[in-house]
């Protein structure tokens, strides 16, 4: 036993570190307020197992992020046991919400509940049963068309979240997805080469003009990563890959490559491989689990509810 002034046995006392202070010292860690609403995923595209499981990884990213997060997966698209359709995941959370205590009345005459979540604050997150963020790297009209419909058609007042993108953490999962192909130096700071590292890079998108706008964005990270030119084009534009292409081969590059800013299940079957043939490029493969995006998701998910947010690569702490 120890006394308050040291332990009777002698041995020392291991006290917390104080909190280091300025702009170098480390943020709280974030967990999810305990009456918070759930976070669905809403997957597009037509679900596979491969789908499944990719969606799977980025929700256990996210709850690592933010422990204490009821996160949950609705397939825009789905409609079975296996794949359970948007509309009925987020009817599910409202229900279940719906059935649950009021954490409210449960912290009745306290003014503070344990996770310092004030009880006005509790009662707004009663209203809302769940956060909707959309598994879609950048915007994409026909899918989010597809997914507020699903929100609508679910009755539950669930919130839907803006896309991901752009972000610089696109940016950096775009360059490992790179790298991975050989297709681009891992590390800038090292300055290795790789025989195989394009010259030219062409980042594709799926969602019109908006979309290449949002995938320029990230090009220009991306660009300042790798020092080489990138251009942005649509893969549901007709022949936008191609021109792309043309155009870094007119301004010196050699050997191209294409790398989709895209995450997968949106795809539709073949296309990126049908443009990359006609452009005559390498490729790399679209981001997948990539851990970047457990993150954004969990990010973008904390942003919906107000939660402090951690900066992004490269920005100091405040």
């Amino acid at each position: 036993m120890s006394s308050p002034t040291g332990p009777d046995n002698g041995l020392p006392v291991r006290m917390p570190r104080p909190r280091q202070s300025g702009r170098h010292r480390r943020p709280e860690p974030v967990v999810a307020p305990e009456n918070a609403p759930a976070l669905v995923l809403a997957v597009p595209g037509e679900p596979t197992s491969a789908t499944r499981g990719l969606a799977e990884e980025i929700v256990s990213i996210a709850r690592s992020e933010l422990p204490g997060l009821d996160a949950r997966i609705g397939y825009v698209e789905g409609s079975s046991e296996e794949f359970p359709g948007l509309a009925e995941v987020l009817a599910r959370a409202a229900g279940d919400r719906a059935a649950a205590p009021s954490p409210a009345l449960a912290h009745e005459g306290g003014a503070e509940g344990p996770t310092g979540t004030a009880p006005g604050d509790a009662q707004v997150s009663d209203a809302l049963p769940a956060v909707v963020v959309p598994l879609l790297a950048g915007p994409d009209a026909a899918h989010m068309r597809q997914i507020r419909q699903a929100v609508l058609n679910s009755g539950s007042g669930a919130e839907l979240t803006d896309v991901l993108g752009p972000h610089p953490l696109l940016a950096e999962a775009v360059h490992v997805k790179l790298s991975e192909a050989g297709l681009a130096r891992a590390d800038r700071a090292r300055l290795f080469t790789v025989a195989t590292a394009a010259d030219g890079i062409i980042i594709a998108s799926l969602g019109g003009e908006e979309a290449v706008q949002a995938a320029g964005i990230t090009g220009m990270l991306l660009a300042a990563r790798l020092a080489v030119p990138v251009l942005a084009a649509g893969l549901d534009e007709e022949g936008a890959i191609a021109r792309a292409a043309q155009q870094l081969r007119d301004s010196g590059s050699q050997h191209l490559a294409v790398a989709p800013c895209l995450i997968g299940p949106e795809i539709p079957a073949g296309l990126l491989q049908a443009a990359t043939d006609e452009a005559g490029c390498a490729a790399a493969e679209p981001l997948g689990p990539y851990p970047a995006l457990g993150k954004l998701v969990a990010a973008t998910y904390g942003a919906k509810l107000g939660l402090p947010q951690q900066p992004a690569p490269g920005m100091p702490v405040r």
